[in-house]
């Protein structure tokens, strides 16, 4: 009988001993599954070493080892320990984090052939005045009508009803009128396959593409660039001649991480282009099976290359050439839950192990890595021009404090519009209708309205969960918490005072995108936001659209601001530059410049040039100023200069200690007593460069019914704060009463 070390998937900072009984089938192995007994159930864990025997502790058996072989390799295990380490998570919860959702179970997953339920439009869409006579009775019908419709025209059952809260009567109402059928869908095992594969674009490289290209191609094991590229400069033709030499010459693997599930569509048409069928997809909106097979292929070596969002870091790749972080900057790389990882800098520590080389490519890199860069620790090369000889869109400012106050008071009707669209806005739109050319708008607030506020007693609907006002939503309507998801109707009538002169106050991408269609009653828009992408592939049917010349106006949220390519874009327009500006939050600032600097790269990437129009209410603020005139450079000058007092990153690091409860109070009492605990640490430990910030609630208050409150943790040094933050989840006792719990965010990327 042997003795074998298993960590489990539970908060206890801890791994445990269990003996294998002889004659047991299965793989036992480091990095193995195995199903043991624990506090009178069944857990699944992963085997990490040889046990220890202990007299005084009796020894369980392991129930089963569900699979024939290791489903982590050493490197993995070794990669999850300094996730476990640096990110203060217990060691099982970090190799969690490395298997598909099929492993996370005790069973060995058998890959199966899908099927989903598909409701498409049918038939000649009615116009406008038809629907007022066809829907007259059902505005619920016309609602999800027009919410598919809005998705490209098919969306899945299963997502109109669980996520969107329509029910089937209204679905089956829309398939009695003939307007929508019904029926099932095969899921292919690999999505993109179905896909037009792309000739391979032939470029010939710039003098800048061709130092980055040499200078990555000769770089030794471990080496880590920042490849600083205006928009449009070229930077994924960098990446695709790395990964030719690495991959095709060399005959090692890649990982190429993207922020946002929107890219994904693209950046694998591109590299399908290159590389065939070498790649595969890894990303959440693909189906538990999906992911499965796709992580079959790379551990198999059937698949070469693995390209999806934050959680592709954990590819299964053996003889690991490259890593590739396009837009390095997202804070979307960032795991909002245990284990709290960082994919950027997971990936420098893998290749580093692995003696791969790490690309971080962004037209705005963040702080942290701009800092690395300069101080030589991270190899900087640049791309400053625009590729092919484009040049950068002028950007023009409206300043929408002057334009409201000084232009013609504008007709009743066209009050609304005019708090979206500007003059100057508007008469870009109607130059690029008449020139055929696609036009892109950003607003980073999605729903109809922001809040609902009664007229009479000024009272805001709030979310009974979280500290924060609910957003209208029009289709279907309904209020939504954009934290809880808390739903509720729309009321009538104002719940504190009775009054019922209630008001839509601020604006949403479906107000926009209603305002946009009366306006221009012939232009083709489209809205991609968390609402319209649902759907599994609502992000590629909208985005192939666009590519088809099949939108005039691609209307959107922050995911239509960075890595698409469409030549016929000549125009981008900000609606509201000021949305998350004032954010009590220190990165607030960059990730404002970087939201506009980014979207107004989606401009002229074509022969015929582009323009870009900024509305703001701070036109003197310095990131969009610095946005305006494409400045990183002094943008991160003064900005750096704001973050030395007080000291925020890149000069020292954070650990933000959160602190919540079901009580108020309790909470609030427990963040001071925590607070205390770790300035009584410093006290008896002065070696530790620690200091301590707070307590003090956090900006949003409550969510999901938790009262939360945070302190700070400063330093440095990173090995003090890191013991500091590791002593702390370990020695800490959290009380059991009012459901206290205590999480920690080291280098977190929003403090709210």
């Amino acid at each position: 009988m042997s003795l074998i070390d298993v960590a489990l998937a539970l908060p206890l900072y801890r791994t445990f001993t269990y003996s294998v009984p002889e004659g047991t089938t299965g793989s036992v192995a480091a990095g193995s599954r195995v199903i043991v007994p624990f506090h009178g159930g069944r857990e699944l864990g992963i085997v990490v070493g040889t046990g220890v025997a202990n007299d005084a502790v009796r020894v369980k058996s392991i129930a089963a080892a569900p699979d024939e072989g290791p489903v982590l390799s050493d490197a993995m295990i070794a990669l999850c320990r300094w996730i476990a380490d640096y990110y203060v998570a217990p060691l099982g919860v970090a190799l969690r984090a490395a298997l598909p959702a099929a492993l996370t179970g005790a069973e060995a997953p058998e890959p199966t052939r899908a099927k989903r339920r598909v409701a498409r439009l049918r038939g000649e869409l009615p116009s406008l005045m038809q629907r007022e006579k066809v829907f007259a009775r059902a505005p619920q019908q016309r609602a999800l009508y027009e919410l598919i419709e809005a998705v490209g025209g098919s969306a899945a059952v299963e997502s109109l009803q669980e996520k969107l809260h329509f029910s089937s009567s209204v679905l089956k109402g829309l398939a009695t009128r003939g307007l929508v059928d019904v029926e099932d869908e095969t899921v292919a095992r690999d999505p993109f396959l179905s896909r037009a594969r792309m000739s391979p674009a032939r470029h010939t490289p710039t003098e800048a593409q061709r130092h980055a290209i040499a200078r990555l191609s000769a770089a030794p094991p471990g080496h880590v660039a920042l490849l600083h590229g205006v928009t449009g400069s070229g930077k994924t033709l960098v990446y695709l001649e790395l990964l030719r030499r690495v991959v095709i010459e060399q005959n090692r693997t890649a990982i190429v991480l993207v922020p946002e599930i929107a890219l994904t569509p693209q950046t694998v048409d591109r590299f399908r282009a290159e590389f065939g069928d070498r790649i595969a997809v890894l990303h959440s909106a693909l189906s538990t099976g999906e992911r499965y097979d796709a992580w079959l292929a790379l551990a198999r070596g059937e698949k070469r290359i693995a390209v999806g969002a934050r959680s592709a870091i954990f590819a299964p790749l053996r003889d690991l050439g490259a890593i590739i972080v396009d837009e390095e900057h997202e804070s979307s790389y960032k795991q909002g839950e245990s284990p709290r990882y960082h994919a950027r800098e997971v990936a420098i520590v893998r290749a580093r192990a692995a003696g791969a080389v790490v690309v971080l490519g962004s037209a705005t890199p963040s702080l942290e890595s701009w800092t690395n860069a300069t101080s030589g620790k991270y190899e900087l090369l640049t791309l400053p021009d625009r590729a092919g000889g484009a040049s950068l869109p002028e950007v023009r400012v409206v300043d929408l404090r002057v334009e409201r106050t000084t232009t013609t008071p504008p007709p009743a009707a066209d009050v609304t519009f005019r708090l979206a669209v500007s003059e100057p806005l508007e008469t870009a739109l109607r130059d690029r209708l008449a020139k055929k050319e696609q036009s892109i708008l950003l607003l980073n607030r999605r729903g109809y309205s922001a809040f609902i506020q009664c007229g009479t007693c000024g009272d805001v609907t709030v979310c009974p969960n979280c500290s924060i006002s609910l957003t209208y939503h029009r289709t279907p309507e309904q209020l939504v918490c954009h934290y809880c998801q808390h739903v509720e109707p729309l009321q009538l009538a104002c719940v504190r005072c009775g009054g019922q002169r209630l008001r839509q106050r601020g604006l949403g991408t479906q107000q926009v995108e209603r305002l946009l269609s009366e306006r221009f009653p012939d232009a083709r828009v489209a809205r991609m936001d968390v609402d319209t992408t649902s759907g599994k592939w609502a992000h590629t049917e909208i985005l192939d659209r666009v590519g088809a010349g099949h939108v005039d106006i691609l209307l959107g949220t922050q995911m239509i601001a960075k890595g698409l390519d469409f030549p016929n874009v000549t125009l981008v327009g900000v609606i509201d530059a000021d949305v998350g500006i004032n954010l009590p939050d220190f990165r607030a600032s960059e990730r404002c410049f970087q939201l506009l600097s980014q979207v107004a790269g989606r401009a002229g990437r074509g022969p015929k040039g582009g323009e870009v129009l900024i509305q703001t209410r701070t036109p003197s603020h310095h990131a969009v100023r610095c946005a305006v005139t494409h400045d990183y450079h002094r943008f991160v000058e003064q900005e750096l200069a704001g973050r030395h007092d007080p000291p925020y990153p890149p000069d020292v690091r954070l650990a933000n200690v959160v602190v919540s409860g079901t009580q108020e109070e309790a909470t609030a009492t427990f963040a001071a007593t925590a607070a205390a605990w770790m300035r009584d640490l410093l006290a008896a430990k002065p070696a530790l460069r620690v200091s301590v910030i707070g307590p003090a609630p956090c900006p949003v208050e409550r969510v999901k019914q938790r009262w939360r409150w945070h302190v700070l943790l400063k330093s440095d040094r990173p090995a003090d704060l890191g013991r500091m933050v590791n002593y702390l989840a370990r020695r800490l006792e959290v009380p059991r009463q009012f459901g206290l719990r205590m999480t920690i965010d080291r280098d977190p990327q929003q403090l709210m």
